[in-house]
């Protein structure tokens, strides 16, 4: 009311006030992406979340080539090919665990070169500055140069370190996944051959407690882990905090996305088929390839993140991980092999030419007995976070905070009053929206079952009960083809 109901002056007064008029259309949950990670050894660094947005930013502040910023770089590419709006923060770890080490490899070369040839040393899909090698130069006059045209690229993971008959690359962090890091060299085989020792003799992990401990009550829907997907001591601390993030006081559920590049599928599954209860994380698998397994989350964060955001009804079938680099054909499950890992809690991702294509994204769940498991989907998680942020969004508002309640029998002329009737209105439109947006299915079920009562034993609350189902995906599409032959057909004269 514009014009106080005391004043007795003559006035006009006029009020503005802003309308909702979208008719219960319901509002799609901003995703926001966590990346938890550790930087560089050479950086130094506060433990506290920072918003970034741009990977060169995450690079001056935790080191080029940390995984922090080789996670980053896939999260956020200078093409714009990545989470576009979407709200990325960095919830840093230490680059140098308690009982840390670096891991470490070589390269040897040796021999003569027989005509003049230029190479490049490429780790985990990137590449080095070329170096060229003269005719008949010795293999033992190319170590710097080598060195060089490593340390020419800041975003490479290692170091090289040039001694007089090898060249060390050492990591930019320490830690157990500094072993997932690999190296080649490439160019043509014209006599010099290069020895190479791949990165080996990281230890220790550190704990993603502390990071943890910084998201309270802010939404992140998705979280990138640049640990390994076999910390089973990371695993655990993730699952312990997500599953307080589904409680009802908290009610800001996330998932956790690892990624694997182990070529076979038994080798993830080994892990998932432990976690049966397990619905917070999700590890993500590209079989064979070359890329970090932080990059390969990443770069599957990106495109789920960007799915979730414009249409949370969608699964992710078919997004394009472009960025990462693609196993061997041989290292592509068959049909039998993906349906296996699904059982057992994995994700499944093939090449399809050569760009790796996601096929389903599940979190570990499987409980025994439980057909089909609740939890498994993220798609289905993304629904829930969805259904959970629009009746937030109601019962959060001023308009319910501390309103009167009564039966809905009494009558009133207080405007500020609610009823049990009002919620369920509330509630039924809430459903509405989220029916039109293929989030639910058989929308008018569900309002006829929502149940909302005063408690029998406290005036002060309000009791709704909210039976919802989430709508399908046309993840398997079976068709019954059948055929004959044409035998011709008699003519009759």
């Amino acid at each position: 009311m514009g014009v106080d109901v005391t004043a007795v002056a003559r006035v006009v007064g006029i009020e503005t006030t802003f309308k909702d008029l979208r008719g219960g259309a319901a509002v799609r949950l901003p995703q926001q992406v966590a990346l938890v990670g550790q930087g560089s050894l050479t950086s130094t660094y506060a433990l506290t979340p920072v918003k970034v947005t741009s990977a060169a930013t995450v690079g001056t502040t935790y080191g080029f080539g940390s995984p922090l910023h080789l996670a980053a770089l896939q999260l956020l590419p200078t093409n714009g090919d990545g989470l576009g709006t979407i709200p990325l923060t960095v919830y840093p770890m230490e680059a140098e665990p308690t009982a840390g080490a670096v891991s470490s490899g070589t390269i040897i070369p040796t021999g003569t070169q027989a005509g003049t040839a230029n190479y490049t040393v490429t780790v985990n899909g990137l590449v080095s500055a070329p170096f060229q090698v003269l005719d008949a130069e010795l293999g033992t006059d190319l170590e710097a140069r080598i060195g060089e045209a490593i340390n020419a690229n800041v975003n490479m993971p290692v170091i090289a370190v040039v001694t007089s008959d090898l060249v060390t690359l050492n990591s930019k962090w320490e830690g157990l996944s500094a072993n997932d890091i690999t190296i080649s060299v490439d160019g043509p085989a014209n006599g010099i051959t290069f020895g190479l020792v791949q990165p080996v003799g990281g230890l220790d992990t550190p704990d993603v407690a502390t990071a943890l401990g910084n998201i309270v009550n802010k939404w992140e829907t998705l979280l990138v882990n640049c640990l390994q997907f076999t910390d089973s001591t990371a695993l655990d601390a993730y699952q312990l905090w997500g599953a307080n993030r589904w409680g009802a006081l908290v009610k800001k559920p996330a998932v956790v996305v690892t990624g694997s590049n182990s070529p076979i599928t038994t080798t993830v599954t080994a892990v998932t088929d432990l976690r049966k209860t397990d619905f917070i994380n999700l590890i993500y698998p590209v079989y064979g390839s070359a890329s970090l397994p932080l990059q390969i989350a990443a770069r599957a964060v990106a495109r789920f993140a960007k799915v979730s955001n414009e249409d949370p009804a969608m699964d992710y079938g078919g997004q394009k991980l472009t960025g990462i680099e693609p196993g061997a054909d041989i290292n592509q499950a068959n049909y039998l092999a993906l349906n296996a890992a699904i059982v057992a809690g994995s994700s499944t991702s093939t090449v399809i030419d050569g760009v790796v294509s996601a096929l389903d994204t599940i979190t570990c769940y499987h409980p025994t007995g439980e057909d089909p498991p609740a939890y498994r989907y993220l798609a289905d998680i993304a629904k829930l976070q969805n259904v959970i942020f629009n009746l937030d969004l109601i019962f959060a508002a001023p308009s319910w905070d501390g309103a009167p309640l009564i039966p809905d029998s009494q009558a009133t002329t207080n405007p500020n009053a609610r009823k049990p009737m009002s919620a369920k209105s509330a509630i039924n439109t809430v459903l509405d929206g989220l029916g039109l947006a293929a989030i639910l299915s058989d929308v008018e079920t569900a309002k006829k079952a929502t149940v909302v009562t005063i408690d029998s034993g406290n005036p002060k609350r309000l009791n709704a009960t909210v039976v919802v189902q989430l709508s399908g995906n046309t993840n398997i599409i079976s068709i019954d083809l059948n055929f004959g032959f044409f035998f011709g057909t008699l003519e009759v004269l």
